[in-house]
């Protein structure tokens, strides 16, 4: 193999790995020892966070086929026959030398006038006493006989490592598909209590995750593995065979690389340690602040904090700091000892030769590339074994689960089936704890008897056990102590889809599968016809409105049913649940998410089909609960009372405290509810919470919030996660600014690069340098030749050491300043966040913290190491390119023909490491969809007994992925056996071309080495610095991701607001132009009114400012910022309304103001005081109940003027910095128009405030009056000037008409 790049890479690989060494795996090369040294420490490190490893390696492969087997023993046979095609090329390499040698010095012989060759031996031209043989050697011949040995020594490089590379992907690829299946279908099978322990966001983790691991495992790395020990094994061989002498020799020098790897590791290992631990007091510091945020914006201490928290970076700097330091310095070293290496080994090896004639030349190359080619090789074969640790770490906890035995096997075949089931149900002393929470007795003795054929109520405070009864009947869970019994038989022993299917479940937030409405309910029964499908639905009362919709049944509902309305979702899952004909139907709270026009409808479907059915209904609503056959009273888990409404309500026990308490609380919850569905905010967050909050209590200690489904919301949220997570990478030059201070270090840093890429060439150099001098005659100028040879390796050596040195310094400097700085802007950004920013989950403190501490440290990953890379490459290359048109610009040329496929290979090798986990995650997307939307809802789909359906279209949807990874396998086979022999068919061409050059053009030979190493190995440099380095990639993320939230535009409202060019047609009147090009400003704290004629566009422009509508044309800007880039909630956060016709809901005063934010708890003092601010809190005060005054529906208890300032509190408790009047009193009589109007006065101070008014009064003291007509202000100042103007608004004023 053409030493050259052999070695280098070797030397390369070094250089690099020992950059990037905390995070590459990989140990450094050159040093077979160390491995066990660090390999001991990082596994120890490793095992803290995976879980213990309980599988054996070859246990990964225990789901193989006989032959997956084959493909993988053929594809080790490939591998092994590859490794040992290096060493192959030495021995071809050590005679091609000898060869040139031979040539060198014949020629050398010949060219002395005195002598000539006869009969093949030179003789002295008088005297006849032969001497050597000549004339034999047809160099040019030789050469094509070599050429042809490395023709074909790479054609079956090709072959081989095509071959093993696509076996054994194509045998992972075969495993991995077995294991999902079965991983998912055995999850399918889990009983309920097992998610209860086990969180949906895990389960997603591990089917993505967890499982490619394994596959990363069992695949190529395996493969790679035996190619690169089989090669150290065979170049240790061809060392000890060809040279034992030297072989010793150099081997007793690594045990120094060994020790200076070590230590490196050592050292880097503990120098992170304390660096972590210096940042993490700053982090302690973000920490304590972020949470206290509400405190530190209080008393305005953000600038302080960011000063203390500056203060305690400087130690993480410092640390930072001297760990670069300590890499330059062993980096360094290590460079240090190979150079010594290599001059002690061309020392003893040269007197080999020269002196004692043990070994040719040859064999001195062939001995020295033999032991680089075995260090090199070991060195990268460790991180396979990094591969495999973390594959057995993942396949413990896959292997378990496929292992393990569920209690409740959904589906298996075991128990009876009744022939006819009555439908009485029966709990016999059932106590329950939930196995997430054993300590809670949820069910404690629990009897309860509920015959067939009749409707049972279940009523009770929350946590009294009411949906776990319910649980059980299903038999999600089986009790711990009593039974359940269906028509006297205990449930354990029926056949449980069997069960399942007799009963129909509503439950209170239905589950629907974001396909047709006809496949929802279809999923009620397999093999449903359309004729019962239609008559559930009209049972169901949904049968009117699905056909009002344009694709009637066949119309999508959307993720989670996110398409249709809370009334609507209901009712397709009774129809659902009524396509199943259930003997038993449970309704769960079935209707209290509902308005109450869709309640009635549904109640009404709900009575309809409880007729002849044994009917369970848990409900709080009395109107649910009065008609019931039997109500059963639950308390701390028991039946404490059982009877009708009347009875208990004599009875003065649970049932009655629970009619008088909750027909109020209940009633304003409710109705909060239903208003905030129809109010333009939209479902409220808190609102929803609060009514999950019933059903859900007990379920929410056991489920993370986000796993219970909860309509619209749950699903939305992995969306947000989504468009987070996808941040474009960061420009380079963008951060390479914020590292412009320290440009000095950089530019040293560079410098030391630089000549650190030039050691290889030099190398290069050297190396051909001493060829030569085995062709030199003179024994005595040979000595001297070789003497100084080894001393410049001498002097190489310790330029180098100094240049790392400084390279590692420099650019660690850089770095850690940089990251300093970034974390010091990234913690000011966080703090100039408003308050609301924080309320987001992905905003949590400790989310926050976490992405100062990694994402500020990674981007030291794009600047100066980076640097340091790209100039170290460039001035390798360029050298290379120097020395070799110097001295050979024909054969360079040739060469150079070569160099894109070098490179390319080069950058394969390492693309090949990250690239394709990428495309498998996109493959695996349609997959993961179902299989997140299966273990989302488990309940639903248990309850239906639909888990065989969704294991079934979960592996169609694999089918997919296997293909992809079969394709790939061919692709990656090919690109590897591709980038594995292009080096052999680049040295077979030149030194052909070479043998030519020497024999036609009486080139030296040695200048034939030095070229096509310094080419060779520039080439693989090439490669490298293609690829850089994979911190790369992550940086430029990581660097986006903090100027994303260094660009966030912070919205400290000032209420600046600025219509421009707006044009407007509503969407249900297109043809009307409302706005034409509306151009109007406001400053903070002015008072701006529109005057105009109805239908001039006023009320339009107060809901363009809401976000009701966007414009068509042109912007409204807040601040500045355009409202379309600002979040719509908070926007409207900071947004107060008080309208023509108040809205007011159906229950008390308190609560209607407090409805004004409905995103904190609002505590009475500060209604009180909006109350007074409001001109309202005295008339409330003469009010027998005060602020507990029911208001009556849309407010009709009160008078106009009370609604109205009423309304005036809602929006100042808001406290908005935009406040938007709307006709606010000119539906009232003069003196409520007084003192509404006071109160206004009043709520407006230090407010941006918009007015629509048609009375003068009201208008006259704006800061600007703008008169709108057909769309366009036609005339804006304040009412003198307006007055002065005699146009329009004169008229107006003048004429007294109301202004419309």
């Amino acid at each position: 193999m053409p030493t050259g790049s052999v070695k280098l890479q070797s030397i390369k690989h070094l250089g690099q790995e020992n950059h990037s060494y905390e995070v590459s795996d990989e140990e450094p090369t050159g040093s077979y020892i160390t491995i066990t040294h660090s390999k001991k420490g990082e596994k120890a490190q490793k095992n803290e966070e995976q879980p213990a490893i309980r599988v054996g390696f070859f246990e990964l492969f225990r789901f193989a086929t006989c032959k997956d087997i084959q493909m993988m023993v053929v594809g080790c046979v490939c591998a092994l026959l590859h490794g040992s095609a290096q060493p192959l090329m030495l021995l071809v390499f050590g005679l091609l030398t000898d060869t040139f040698i031979e040539y060198d010095i014949e020629l050398q012989e010949l060219s002395d006038d005195r002598k000539e060759c006869v009969n093949n031996t030179i003789q002295w031209k008088k005297n006849y006493t032969a001497n050597r043989t000549c004339g034999l050697l047809d160099i040019e011949y030789e050469m094509m006989m070599f050429a042809f040995y490395y023709v074909g020594i790479g054609a079956a490089v090709f072959l081989l490592g095509y071959l093993q590379i696509s076996l054994w992907v194509t045998a992972a690829a075969k495993q991995i598909q077995l294991i999902r299946k079965l991983y998912f279908s055995k999850v399918m099978r889990m009983e309920i209590g097992w998610f209860d322990c086990t969180s949906v966001g895990e389960l997603n983790t591990r089917m993505s995750d967890d499982i490619n691991k394994i596959n990363d495992a069992i695949a190529d790395q395996v493969s790679i593995f035996v190619q690169r020990f089989t090669t150290f094994v065979c170049g240790f061989c061809v060392g000890f065979v060809k040279g034992w002498k030297l072989t010793l020799v150099i081997i007793a020098a690594s045990p120094l690389i060994g020790v200076g790897a070590g230590l490196m590791a050592l050292f880097v290992a503990k120098l992170t340690g304390m660096e972590l631990q210096a940042y993490a007091k700053a982090g302690s510091v973000a920490d304590e602040v972020l949470s206290s945020i509400r405190t530190v914006a209080a008393f305005g201490g953000e600038k302080k904090e960011v000063q203390r928290y500056d203060r305690n970076l400087v130690s993480a700097q410092r640390w930072g700091i001297r760990k670069g330091l300590i890499m330059g310095f062993f980096t360094g070293f290590m460079w240090l000892v190979i150079f010594l290496c290599y001059g002690l080994a061309f020392w003893y090896g040269s007197s080999l030769v020269v002196d004692t004639k043990e070994y040719t030349p040859g064999t001195l190359l062939q001995v020295f590339f033999g032991v680089l080619i075995a260090a090199m090789n070991l060195g990268q074969a460790s991180p396979c074994l990094e591969a495999f640790a973390s594959g057995r770490g993942a396949a413990t906890i896959i292997f378990e689960t496929i292992d393990r035995e569920p209690e409740i096997d959904c589906l298996s075949e075991a128990g009876y089936k009744l022939d006819r089931v009555k439908g009485d149900i029966e709990f016999h002393n059932v106590t329950f704890h939930y196995p997430s929470r054993p300590e809670v007795k949820i069910l404690d003795q629990l009897n309860v008897v509920v015959k067939s054929g009749e409707t049972t109520a279940f009523v009770g405070p929350s946590g009294a056990g009411k949906s776990t009864a319910i649980q059980l009947i299903q038999r999600f869970y089986d009790p711990k102590e009593g039974m359940v019994t269906l028509d006297g038989h205990d449930i354990r022993g029926l056949n449980i889809q069997w069960l399942r299917s007799l009963i129909g479940i509503v439950e209170q937030e239905p589950v629907l599968f974001a396909t047709t409405i006809a496949e929802n309910i279809r999923y009620g029964r397999p093999g449903v016809s359309d004729k019962d499908i239609i008559t559930a639905a009209k049972e169901a009362n949904a049968y009117n409105f699905i056909m009002d919709l344009p694709q009637k049944f066949d119309t999508l509902v959307g993720e989670g049913g996110g398409q249709m309305s809370g009334g609507q979702k209901q009712r397709i899952a009774i129809a659902r649940a009524l396509v199943r004909n259930p003997r038993i139907l449970l309704l769960d709270m079935a209707t209290s998410a509902l308005d109450n026009e869709s309640e009635a409808v549904v109640q009404e479907a709900l009575d309809k089909v409880r007729l002849g059915r044994t009917t369970i209904s848990i409900a709080h609503r009395l109107s649910t609960i009065k008609n019931a056959d039997v109500i059963v009273g639950f308390e701390h888990g028991r039946a404490v009372e059982r009877g009708k409404h009347n009875e208990l309500l004599e009875r003065k026990g649970v049932y009655f405290t629970l009619v008088t308490l909750q027909s109020q609380g209940d009633k304003a919850l409710n109705e909060k509810a239903r208003q905030s569905r129809s109010s333009p905010l939209g479902m409220t967050k808190s609102a929803l919470a609060s009514i999950r909050q019933r059903s859900r209590s007990q379920l929410s200690n056991l489920i993370p919030e986000a796993s219970v489904p909860t309509g619209d919301i749950s699903i939305s949220q992995p969306d947000n996660y989504k468009d987070d997570e996808l941040v474009e990478p960061a420009p380079v030059a963008r951060i390479l600014k914020y590292n412009a201070p320290e440009w000095p270090y950089m530019l040293f840093g560079s410098i030391g690069a630089a000549v650190n890429g030039g050691v290889n060439p030099v190398y290069s150099l050297l190396f051909s340098q001493i060829l030569a001098t085995f062709s030199i005659q003179d024994p005595v100028a040979q000595r001297k030749e070789i003497n100084s040879i080894c001393l410049f390796f001498v002097v190489v050596g310790i330029v180098s050491f100094f240049t790392q040195l400084l390279q590692g310094y420099a650019f660690s400097k850089s770095g850690e300043l940089l990251t300093r700085r970034l974390r010091r802007l990234g913690f000011q950004a966080m703090l100039g966040q408003e308050v609301g920013w924080f309320d987001d989950h992905r905003n949590s403190p400790g989310a926050l913290t976490t992405r100062l501490a990694t994402d500020a440290s990674q981007v030291q990953g794009a600047t100066g190491s980076q640097i340091g890379m790209i100039v170290n490459s460039l001035a390798n290359i360029g050298v290379a390119l120097i020395i070799s048109f110097y001295f050979s610009w024909k054969l360079t040329l040739l060469i150079l023909c070569f160099l894109p496929f070098i490179a390319l290979s080069g950058g394969f090798q390492a693309s090949m490491l990250t690239g394709f986990a990428k495309q498998d995650k996109e493959a695996m997307e349609a997959a993961g969809q179902i299989s997140g939307e299966a273990l989302n809802n488990i309940r639903t789909i248990a309850g239906l007994g639909k888990e065989k359906t969704f294991v079934e279209m979960y592996e169609a949807q694999l089918d997919a992925p296997y293909q992809a990874a079969l394709k790939k396998a061919n692709i990656y086979g090919a690109c590897y056996g591709f980038s594995q022999c292009i080096i052999f068919l680049t040295n077979s061409a030149s030194y052909r071309f070479g043998g030519y050059l020497v024999q036609k053009e009486g080139l030296h030979f040695s200048l034939v080495f030095r070229v096509i190493s310094a080419i060779v190995t520039s080439g693989t440099a090439l490669g490298r610095a293609s690829s850089y380095t994979p911190d790369y990639a992550k940086a430029k993320i990581s660097a986006a991701r903090f100027f994303q939230l260094l660009d966030r535009v912070t919205m400290h409202f000032e209420g600046n607001i600025e219509f421009i060019e707006c044009k407007f047609t509503y969407p249900s009147r297109p043809d009307i132009q409302v706005l034409n090009g509306l151009n109007v400003s406001v400053k903070p704290g002015q008072t701006l009114a529109f005057v105009g004629s109805s239908g001039c566009g006023k009320s339009t422009s107060v809901q363009l400012l809401e976000r009701f509508y966007d414009p068509d044309h042109g912007k409204v800007l807040i601040d500045g910022h355009d409202t379309t880039r600002v979040n719509v909630s908070f926007l409207r956060s900071k947004i107060g309304i008080v309208s023509q016709e108040p809205i007011l809901f159906d229950c008390s005063i308190a609560e209607n103001i407090k409805y004004g934010d409905n995103l904190r708890e609002i505590s009475m003092n500060e209604v009180i005081s909006a109350a007074k601010k409001a001109q309202l809190h005295d008339f409330v005060m003469a009010l027998p109940e005060k602020y507990d005054t029911n208001v009556g529906s849309q407010g009709s208890q009160l008078s106009r003027g009370q609604k109205q300032r009423i309304a005036i509190a809602r929006a100042i408790i808001r406290d908005p910095k935009i406040l938007l009047l709307d006709e606010a009193t000119s539906a009232l009589d003069t003196e409520s128009e007084k003192t509404v109007q006071e109160a206004l006065d009043k709520a407006r101070q230090g407010r941006t405030c918009i007015v629509i008014a048609h009375r003068l009064s009201t208008i006259q003291n704006s800061d600007i009056i703008a008169v709108m007509s057909r769309g366009i202000v036609i005339e804006k100042g304040t009412h003198d000037q307006l007055m002065a103007l005699k146009g329009a608004y004169y008229k107006l004023v003048t004429t007294g008409a109301p202004i419309s």
